[in-house]
């Protein structure tokens, strides 16, 4: 008898995921049934399949939602991460166990000693960033530490960017994931981490202009920002004792620079609506976080405000995404500046159909052995296919899609809510994600440790 598969929400990121299960659903004998609230938008492929099954399942439908769920052996939800508890809370009823490629919300978190009785196994944080990040890091730890040595460094960055080729605006960049994540990144409240024992923090006026630097062979230089919170995997990760714990967002060099500008003018703000935005042109919602003049234009303003030179790069970038329009419009209704720039930036940072888009993640280990120290460095590059089939819905959909199976199969039994940092999880799905071509490169390479002072210099 065939084993159902329910994957909840077919959005950009689940092409990989839903290609892989395909691909094993004979020689697994799957059935898989794909939920989304707008089917007709579910590739025609998926509809044709003889072992998939595209339904209408809009999640506020709780009957439909329960009986779906009650029919299938095991759920991936690939819906926004808000909207998981409901399905998750389904499970719970039906037992049945959940993967989803998202962070741990507390909600969840709260359904623990309950899945645990049941023994669920509700795999989250199973994708990119989280996700692969978590267990090529607990590969290399538990390497080290098996050998002996202490861990006292570890510094994580991942970026979803342009494949070299499709690298041709000003800015080197383009939405490959959730654009309102890129829009609002850093918000909420002081990035926070450790370096050399001591912590540091970062507000959000000035995350952008704290940025450091680094190579990766073949691909150039890059730079870096810090996460919101690098300290919450200390525990999990087993690094209480490191003197740095430092995780961060990857961009190529000059993308800080100038999305400091939209944080100093106030345009990522999503605090407050804006009256009558439908119908505003571009130009005047510039011109709503700039100082009154009766005689200079919005160019000169803006240029002044912040002063920034006409032959600065930074204008050419601001020029490129039609910022001073008076003809484009803006659709959205009583929309928060960082809604409207998120509008306002699709138009430019779309993947066009023939754009290829790239993933880098890069991890820093160091450690000591015998009273020396050493480092590690290991970091990994994917290059999407297109517009469609993405690094990013690679990197985020496969390792979901494996962990699946695997759970499926029994060989992943652990119960609770948990995130991929155990060796009955990491190691057979990284071995299988060797087979796509996503693998770590790693380098020994002298010591350097950290400069506690040097951030921001």
């Amino acid at each position: 008898m065939s084993r159902s598969i329910l994957v909840v929400g077919a959005g950009k990121s689940t092409s990989y995921l839903l290609d892989y299960f395909l691909e094993q659903s004979a020689e697994e004998d799957l059935k898989i049934i794909i939920g989304d609230k707008n089917p007709e938008g579910v590739p025609e492929a998926y509809h044709k399949h003889p072992n998939s099954r595209v339904i209408a399942l809009d999640t506020n439908d709780v009957q439909t939602r329960k009986d779906n769920v009650k029919q299938a052996d095991i759920i991936v939800s690939m819906l926004p991460p808000t909207m998981h508890l409901d399905i998750a809370r389904d499970c719970l009823e039906f037992n049945k166990n959940l993967v989803t490629a998202s962070y741990i919300s507390e909600e969840m978190r709260q359904l623990d000693p309950e899945v645990r009785s049941k023994g669920l196994v509700f795999m989250n944080e199973i994708g990119l960033d989280p996700g692969i990040d978590h267990m090529s890091a607990m590969e290399v730890i538990d390497r080290i530490q098996a050998s002996g040595g202490k861990m006292i460094l570890f510094e994580s960055f991942t970026g979803g960017l342009l494949a070299p080729e499709s690298d041709t605006n000003l800015w080197n960049y383009k939405f490959t994931w959730n654009p309102r994540n890129v829009v609002v990144a850093g918000q909420g409240g002081a990035a926070k981490f450790i370096q050399e024992g001591t912590y540091k923090y970062i507000p959000y006026h000035r995350l952008f202009r704290r940025t450091e630097f680094l190579e990766i062979k073949g691909y150039g230089t890059f730079e870096v920002y810090a996460n919101r919170d690098s300290l919450r995997y200390r525990e999990a990760y087993g690094l209480q004792d490191a003197l740095t714990l430092y995780r961060g967002t990857m961009r190529r060099v000059g993308f800080s620079r100038g999305w400091n500008i939209f944080v100093q003018l106030g345009m990522t703000d999503d605090t407050y609506h804006i009256e009558n935005s439908q119908g505003m042109s571009f130009r005047d919602f510039t011109n709503l976080f700039l100082p009154y003049s009766p005689t200079d234009s919005v160019e000169l303003k803006l240029r002044h405000y912040l002063k920034i030179d006409q032959d600065d790069i930074l204008w050419g970038k601001l020029l490129e995404l039609n910022l001073f329009d008076a003809e484009s419009k803006i659709t959205t209704a009583n929309g928060t500046p960082a809604q409207i720039l998120q509008e306002i930036l699709q138009q430019s940072w779309t993947l066009g159909p023939d754009d290829r888009d790239m993933i880098v993640m890069y991890h820093k280990f160091g450690y000591e052995m015998d009273k020396k120290r050493y480092q590690l460095d290991a970091n990994m590059v994917v290059l999407g296919e297109s517009a469609r089939h993405t690094a990013m819905a690679k990197t985020v959909g496969l390792p979901v899609g494996i962990a699946t199976l695997l759970i499926l199969n029994g060989k992943i039994k652990e119960p609770g809510v948990q995130i991929p940092i155990r060796r009955e999880t990491y190691q057979p799905v990284l071995n299988s994600l060797k087979n796509y071509g996503i693998r770590f490169r790693e380098y020994e390479v002298p010591y350097l440790g950290y400069n506690p002072d040097s951030v921001g210099n």
